[in-house]
């Protein structure tokens, strides 16, 4: 299995299901990383710092791209 890593951090809900989208059908592989605490219904989740995504390092300048950010965040 290949190493994944922390490529970058997503804002929000509606960012990560648009980038798993297009990550997806790219066929890149990664995970979305929730922060979500599901045992306190989310009360501790900061408005920043949502989620992350982890995918192997060779895919990290595709990631950002697809996010449009100029260097890697992470």
């Amino acid at each position: 299995m290949e190493r994944y890593e922390k490529i970058v951090v997503l804002d929000n809900e509606v960012q990560a299901q648009l980038v798993d989208s297009v990550l997806s059908d790219r066929g890149i592989p990664h995970m979305m990383m929730s922060y979500r605490d599901s045992a306190y219904d989310g009360i501790f989740q900061g408005q920043n710092d949502w989620r992350h995504i982890e995918a192997p390092q060779q895919y990290r300048q595709e990631i950002i791209a697809v996010l449009g950010h100029q260097a890697p965040i992470g």
